[in-house]
C-alpha cells in the first residue's frame, strides 16, 4: 500500500491519552470518525480530536480496532519492516538467546513486545514459523518473509505460515496452512543442548512451548532424586529437563494420544535406552486422583482456562480444582510447579486460585520461586497485556 492509500482515522475528545502514553491499541469505542473508509488490513494514521498526528498501525475490524506499530509519521516499506525485525534479533544476540551454540530454539518477534503488533515469529533451528493475529500483518507476509531472510542470511533453511486459525474471518482469509520459503521436512532443534523434535504442521501453537524454557530449566536444576509427574506433558519438554538432571522416575500425562508419542520420541532422541520415563494417555484430574501420591515432584501446565474476560470465574474455579488435587496428593516434602498461560488471569488471581487450594487440601506450602515468561517473550512496558504467563513454585509440607 503507498503513502496515497494510507486511511485516516480521528479520535475523540480525551480519547487520546492512551496513545500518547504508547499503548499500542485503539478501541473501537475511542474513534469519532473515518476518512476513506477503512477495512480489515488497512494502514490508518490516527489523529486526535484537533487534528494532531498521533500513530500509525493496522486497522481490523473489532473491539481493538487498530493496533499501532509506530508512533512517528513514516512510511512502513520493506527497508523498514527489516529495520524492526534487525532490532527484535539484535536484541536477543545481546541477551545470548540468538546465536547460541546450545539453543537455537527461540522467539524472535513477541507481537506488541516488540513492537510488530499481530505478528508471532518462531525460530526452530533454521525454521521459522509464523502466526499472523492480525489482517494487516498477514497482508505483508511476502514483504516479512522478505526481511526475516535478509536479518536470518543463511541461518534461515525454511518458513512456515501457520495463522489459518489465528486470523479473524475476513475476504481473503487463508483457507490452509502453508509453507513460505525452504521444502517441508522433520524438523529438530537445540534447547540448552537438549534435543527436540518440532511438529510445526500438526502440533499447539507453532509447534512448541517456547515461553517454558527457563523454568524448564529450573526443574532440571531441582529434579535429582524425584519422583517427577509432568502433567499435561505435551511433548515433553520438562521430561526431558527432569530426567537429565537425575530424577528418579518421571511420567508425562497428557489426554492427547499424539502428544504423548512425540513425548516418546523426545525422549527416546534424547536417552535412547532409558527405563525411567514414561508416557500415559490420561486425564489430568482422573488420573492426580488415581496416581498422584506416587510422585514428590508434580507440573501443572494445563492450557488456557480462560481466552476471554467472561470466562474469568470459571477458570479460577479451574485452577483451584487442580491445584487442590495435586497438593492433597503430592508427597509430604514434595515440589509443586503450577502455572496459568490465561492472559485474562492475572498475577494476583492465579496466587489467590492457589492458596484457596492450598487451604481446602489441608496442606502447609511455602513459595519457592514465582515465575513468568522468558526474556525472549519481552513485555512491552507500556503494554502490560503482553504478560501472560505465571507461575509458582511451591514447596508442600
Amino acid at each position: 500500500m503507498n503513502k496515497q492509500e494510507i486511511r485516516k482515522v480521528i479520535l475523540k475528545s480525551g480519547k487520546d491519552q492512551s496513545l500518547r502514553r504508547f499503548h499500542p491499541w485503539v478501541f473501537s469505542g475511542a474513534i469519532k470518525k473515518t476518512e476513506g473508509n477503512p477495512v480489515d488490513g488497512d494502514l490508518v494514521q490516527v489523529f486526535d480530536n484537533k487534528g494532531e498526528f498521533l500513530a500509525l498501525g493496522h486497522y481490523q475490524i473489532g473491539s481493538i480496532a487498530i493496533r499501532v506499530f509506530s508512533f512517528s509519521d513514516i512510511v512502513p516499506d520493506r527497508e523498514y519492516w527489516t529495520g524492526k525485525i534487525r532490532s527484535a534479533y539484535n536484541y536477543r544476540e545481546a541477551l545470548g538467546i540468538a546465536g547460541s551454540a546450545s539453543t537455537n530454539i527461540y522467539r524472535l518477534v513477541y507481537a506488541e513486545g516488540d513492537a510488530m503488533p499481530g505478528l508471532i515469529a518462531d525460530f526452530y533451528g533454521g525454521t521459522l514459523v509464523l502466526q499472523f493475529h492480525s489482517v494487516g500483518m498477514y497482508l505483508i507476509r511476502d514483504v516479512l518473509t522478505d526481511a526475516f531472510s535478509e536479518v536470518l542470511g543463511d541461518s534461515l533453511k525454511a518458513v512456515y505460515d501457520k495463522s489459518k486459525f489465528t486470523l479473524p474471518p475476513f475476504k481473503g482469509a487463508p483457507s490452509e496452512n502453508k509453507w513460505l520459503m525452504g521444502e517441508k521436512g522433520d524438523i529438530s532443534g537445540l534447547e540448552y543442548d537438549n534435543k527436540f523434535m518440532i511438529s510445526v504442521e500438526g502440533g499447539q501453537k507453532t509447534g512448541f512451548f517456547i515461553d517454558q524454557r527457563e523454568n524448564r530449566k529450573l526443574v532440571g536444576a531441582m529434579a535429582k532424586d524425584r519422583k517427577v509427574l509432568n502433567m499435561f506433558g505435551y511433548s515433553g519438554g520438562f521430561s526431558v529437563y527432569a530426567l537429565r538432571h537425575g530424577a528418579d522416575l518421571v511420567h508425562t500425562v497428557d489426554s492427547s494420544a499424539s502428544a504423548i508419542e512425540m513425548a516418546g520420541q523426545n525422549m527416546a532422541l534424547n536417552f535412547p535406552d532409558t527405563v525411567k520415563h514414561e508416557a500415559i494417555v490420561a486425564d489430568a484430574f482422573d488420573y492426580l486422583d488415581r496416581e498422584g501420591g506416587n510422585y514428590d515432584m508434580v507440573i501443572l501446565d494445563p492450557p488456557a482456562f480462560a481466552k476471554r474476560r467472561n470466562a474469568l470465574h470459571q477458570a479460577l474455579q479451574g485452577y483451584k480444582r487442580l491445584n487442590a488435587k495435586a497438593l492433597r496428593s503430592i508427597q509430604k516434602g514434595g515440589i509443586l510447579f503450577t502455572f496459568s498461560c490465561s492472559q485474562v488471569v492475572s498475577r494476583e488471581n492465579f496466587r489467590k486460585s492457589v492458596f484457596v487450594a492450598a487451604a481446602n487440601a489441608g496442606r502447609t506450602v511455602r513459595i519457592i520461586r514465582q515465575l513468568s515468561q522468558p526474556a525472549d517473550h519481552p513485555v512491552n512496558i507500556y503494554h502490560p497485556e503482553g504478560e501472560y504467563l505465571k507461575g509458582l513454585v511451591l514447596y508442600v509440607e
